[in-house]
């Protein structure tokens, strides 16, 4: 048997225990962790960080799919149409719910409420993408599907990215939808009106999925931290309150992102003497890509409204000054061209037509450029 070392011992030993924050105090289970303030910072305490065979094969499989619930009561989000008494959550509950397209940004919970809806039926649940099946696949689901309905056994087609599906694709399963053969739910991050054929549409329900909540995704990675079996609870991780704060919002609302920013945190991180990975504000900006938010809501929300009203007063200089300003403090500068594009419409308007021309061009420049050769049009627009 091979030596352990003193740092994997003390490790071991502090398996089991509760997760500490590090002025002492006990987070509460429930509900009422989403509100809870939990101070400077957060200290998990798990098991040590094991030999690299285990850290190979616990990576081997992303911490957001680990991580994916599997009971309406682990859900995140989506409270205008999952909230208690909210059409969508009254339809799960009660077995109600037809066919039906799931539309939004990704990492909002279409994939994982789907297959929530599936299983707490004990129903079939066949899961297709769009890019890589074709309508032999679908044929072959509705087949099973008929013949499994004859012994009262319901079927959830689950189609991801479903606006990929071409005409030809889309016709094969409108049948079975009607006949209720199959229930179809289809995920996709493209508008359904515009992106697949009108037949298709008329015979599902639409539900728009929206961004997370900031305090949902904090939520969520706490959770995360705190699981022993699927998550990161068998490390023992000390979080600045900061860094969990910039996880949640360079994500965008993307859940998936967060917890696969936070993963590579943590497996990335050295241990020190006692075997605890310390995750500061600086390692989280590495992990995500993005530059910490130096502002708080209110100084955001302040320099946001003089960069807007710097625009309506007609002082080019200061609204350049306060948009660098922004994105100085880490703002996306997506933010700044959208109201740019609010502004020229609403009030510019039909004062000069153009401007609204000019400044949805900026935008277009800054997608397909970036930063920082994308701030140049950004500024000329401004200007």
């Amino acid at each position: 048997m091979k030596n352990k070392d003193k740092s994997t011992t003390e490790n071991e030993e502090l398996l089991g225990e509760d997760i500490m924050l590090s002025a002492g105090s006990f987070l509460e289970e429930g509900e009422n962790e989403k509100l809870a303030g939990f101070g400077a910072g957060l200290s998990f305490d798990g098991a040590g960080l094991g030999s690299n065979e285990e850290r190979r094969q616990r990576i081997a499989v992303p911490l957001a799919e680990r991580m994916r619930p599997t009971t309406l009561d682990g859900f995140v989000g989506q409270r205008h149409i999952m909230g208690k008494g909210k059409l969508l959550r009254r339809l799960v509950e009660t077995s109600s719910l037809g066919s039906c397209i799931f539309y939004g940004a990704p990492g909002t919970g279409k994939t994982t409420l789907a297959s929530i809806i599936a299983r707490g039926n004990n129903a079939n649940f066949v899961q297709l993408n769009a890019v890589s099946s074709g309508v032999a696949d679908a044929k072959a689901v509705i087949e099973k599907a008929r013949h499994d309905k004859q012994y009262g056994r319901e079927t959830y087609l689950l189609l991801d990215e479903c606006h990929r599906w071409s005409k030809a694709q889309s016709d094969c399963v409108l049948s079975a939808i009607e006949r209720g053969e199959i229930t179809f739910i289809g995920s996709t991050t493209e508008n359904p009106f515009h992106s697949m054929t009108k037949a298709f549409v008329s015979r599902c329900r639409i539900f728009e999925f929206r961004p997370l909540e900031k305090s949902d995704i904090i939520w969520a990675l706490e959770r995360a931290l705190k699981d022993k079996i699927n998550g990161l609870g068998s490390f023992k991780v000390e979080i600045d309150q900061k860094a969990l704060e910039h996880f949640s919002t360079a994500s965008g609302g993307d859940l998936r992102n967060s917890l696969n920013a936070l993963e590579l945190a943590v497996m990335s991180t050295p241990s020190d003497s006692t075997g605890l990975v310390k995750i500061t504000p600086e390692i989280a900006e590495e992990c995500t890509g993005k530059k910490l938010l130096s502002l708080d809501d209110g100084m955001f929300y302040d320099m946001l409204s003089a960069f807007c009203k710097s625009l309506r007063g007609t002082d080019p200089s200061a609204a350049v000054y306060w948009a660098t300003r922004l994105i100085e403090g880490g703002v996306d500068p997506l933010i700044i061209l959208r109201r740019l594009i609010v502004h020229s419409s609403e009030d510019v308007g039909l004062a000069n037509s153009n401007a609204l021309v000019v400044a949805v061009s900026a935008l277009t420049a800054y997608q397909n450029l970036g930063s920082p050769e994308g701030l140049i049009p950004m500024t000329h627009a401004i200007i």
